[in-house]
């Protein structure tokens, strides 16, 4: 019955609909039920670096990360997708974990603010704001929506006062927003560490958790009540609900011993619990239960879903599904960070397996969040094919196809462009750069390092190309105008304020390692051995490393220019020394030098100087010319992410 009704109500829904807070308890069964029968929905979560583990089983491309304390972020979000139906669920500080109180008033006041400065300028049909019956605080005994508001936290007092501005926004500016006011919803994926997951897991055991005084009191509703009452307010009357605050309560008071004598009848529990066990929080009142009057009144609504059914229901979920979303969830806990791997492909289809599965381990071995980003530089082998394998295999994997070849440079630059990581990691394709390194480039950036690079003390290879690339490195590093790493090349870890700046340079030439000195910050290295390529042949020659060789130093070093400066005041102190020679030497009657063989000896040498100091000035006045003529950096062919292509 009840699931017919929210079908119902989900198919009145006006379009686009978008969840925020969608991550959370009430907003991830919201987003389940809506995602069953409309494909217009958009789920919000907070800039975390993964997916929530409540629905990151779900469709990743209606899966969005904002920040709705960033205004612009909201505008860009708005513009992009011009919603119809708002459902606010972002919260925090109703956790005793969610302890930042500065965050609590950000996310909760500020946060819906920006909703509604931005929602405003747009045709809205409906905003539903999720509000709390800690609003009433001390007065929690059967309150009407009318009575006194006395908040007893943070959380309750940002609760309160998101109320009075939803009843400025709705009654003076008419805005078609509402406020629920839930009381303690429960059922699918809560908290495992909340009271109702507790009671099932214990009493799964035929034990009770650690309870507080037996009179203390809630108002249970369960999840699909809740979400029914949701949607039934965002179909509403605005001109009858706009501004207004609803209680969605189940209008009975229910003590902590009336919830453990229904969870000793479900799992067969003798004994009585050890009251008391768990200390009362502030928050823990023996009155605390509500009154949803105007709800039935102006939605037609009220709890259907007795505790004793809300509960076996629960407990058949948790049963069954909880240990892995569970486990899921303490594993996305621990995860503080999110690291993205950007991959530069050039025949390397034979490798790209092998380096997304040596990736992956490695980022599961220091508990990380990852996204790996594949850029085909317009490879002539199967890279598309493998890609697309790789994209359909991960989510987490996103591929870059070029339109045409623009080189390794450019592919890095495509991918820190769309990069969403903490910090970035820049490898090769071909697996001379270990993934198992990045363990060791982690664990500087934690220490914050801001750059952390691979320091190649040996390399396995053509004897002769390992010294000279030792011997440019070390020339370089003594022409450049900044401090250069020795041995460093483009494999490396970037922190995300770093990849920014690096992202806004102008430059169309980009020469990366150099770059990558040249913006400062705090940066060590890293040594490392570097094998040969695990499959077909480099691709770079003779031609190509003396290109990069020039690259760097008429990119990074006035040292050439200065060359001639110094060569030509020598040269001219030359010539004035040998005047004066020829001078002394007519006047005093001695031999002077003369033959076609010194002439010719002279026009050659100062022939061949005058063509090397332009072809100099000509290397610098192509980096001019190439700069100047503002072409992009590269032209991405496609996007390839979750089998979307953008």
């Amino acid at each position: 019955m009840l699931f017919n009704q929210i079908k119902s109500e989900v198919q009145k829904l006006e379009g686009p609909i978008v969840i925020f807070g969608a991550g959370g308890f009430i907003g991830s069964n919201l987003f389940r039920q809506i995602l069953q029968h409309r494909d217009d929905v958009y789920a919000i979560t907070s800039k975390e670096p993964f997916i929530p583990w409540r629905i990151d089983d779900l469709r990743a491309d209606r899966i969005i990360h904002a920040d709705i304390t960033d205004i612009h972020s909201l505008n860009r979000l708005f513009s992009q997708h011009r919603f119809k139906t708002i459902f606010d669920l972002a919260a925090y500080g109703a956790y005793s974990k969610q302890n930042d109180v500065k965050q609590t008033y950000q996310t909760n006041v500020i946060g819906l603010l920006n909703l509604l400065e931005v929602s405003s300028a747009y045709n809205i049909k409906a905003f539903v704001h999720a509000g709390s019956s800690s609003e009433y605080g001390l007065n929690c005994k059967e309150p009407l929506e009318s009575a006194e508001l006395m908040p007893n936290s943070h959380y309750a007092v940002t609760k309160a006062s998101a109320a009075n501005m939803i009843k400025y926004y709705g009654t003076i500016l008419q805005f078609p927003i509402v406020n629920l006011r839930y009381y303690s919803i429960y059922g699918e994926f809560e908290e495992p560490d909340r009271l109702i997951p507790q009671i099932i897991e214990k009493g799964i055991k035929q034990e009770y958790p650690p309870l507080v005084q037996p009179d203390i009191s809630r108002d249970f509703v369960y999840i699909d009540d809740a979400i029914y009452a949701t949607l039934l307010s965002a179909n509403a009357d605005y001109k009858v609900i706009g501004g207004h605050s609803i209680n969605i309560a189940s209008n009975k008071k229910t003590t902590i011993r009336d919830l453990a004598k229904v969870s000793a009848e479900i799992f067969s529990i003798s004994g009585e619990p050890a009251w008391g066990e768990f200390a009362n929080r502030k928050w823990d009142l023996k009155e605390w239960y509500g009154n949803a009057g105007l709800a039935k009144k102006v939605l037609n609504w009220e709890a259907t879903t007795s505790l004793k059914d809300g509960l076996i229901k629960t407990y058949e979920w948790q049963k069954e599904y909880s240990k892995p979303l569970y486990a899921k969830k303490l594993y996305q806990d621990q995860i503080k960070h999110k690291i993205t791997a950007i991959i530069a492909c050039y025949k390397d289809a034979q490798a790209m397996p092998i380096m997304y599965e040596r990736l992956v381990k490695t980022f599961y071995k220091i508990n990380v969040d990852y996204e790996i980003i594949f850029v085909n530089d317009c490879s002539p082998d199967n890279t598309a094919d493998v890609l697309q394998g790789l994209v359909q295999k991960d989510k987490h994997v996103i591929g870059i196809e070029h339109s045409r070849n623009f080189g390794s440079q450019s592919a890095f630059m495509s991918g820190m462009e769309i990069s969403t990581g903490d910090a970035i990691v820049l490898l090769d394709g071909d697996l001379q750069d270990p993934p198992e390194l990045i363990e060791q480039f982690y664990a500087k950036w934690k220490e914050d390092f801001d750059v952390v690079y691979g320091q190649r003390i040996k390399r396995e290879g053509n004897k002769v190309l390992v010294r000279l690339y030792k011997v440019f490195y070390r020339v370089f590093r003594n022409m450049s105008y900044i401090p250069m790493p020795l041995d460093a090349g483009d494999f490396s870890m970037i922190d995300r304020k770093v990849v920014d700046e690096l992202v806004k340079l102008p430059e169309t030439d980009q020469f990366l390692r150099g770059l990558r000195a040249w913006v400062g910050f705090k940066q060590t290295g890293v040594p490392y051995i570097r094998p040969e390529r695990m499959f077909g042949v480099t691709t770079n020659n003779w031609r190509k490393n003396l290109g990069w060789a020039r690259k760097a130093i008429f990119s990074f070093s006035y040292v050439p220019l200065e060359l001639l400066t110094y060569l030509g005041w020598t040269l001219t102190a030359v010539s004035f020394l040998a005047i004066l020679v020829q001078i002394i030497l007519y006047f005093t009657g001695s031999p002077i030098p003369h033959g076609i063989t010194t002439i010719i000896v002279l026009i050659l040498f100062f022939g061949g100087l005058n063509m090397l100091a332009i072809s100099i000035l000509g290397e610098y006045q192509a980096k001019i010319f190439e700069e100047v003529k503002k072409r992009p950096k590269f032209i991405r062919r496609q996007i390839i992410k979750n089998q979307q292509d953008a």
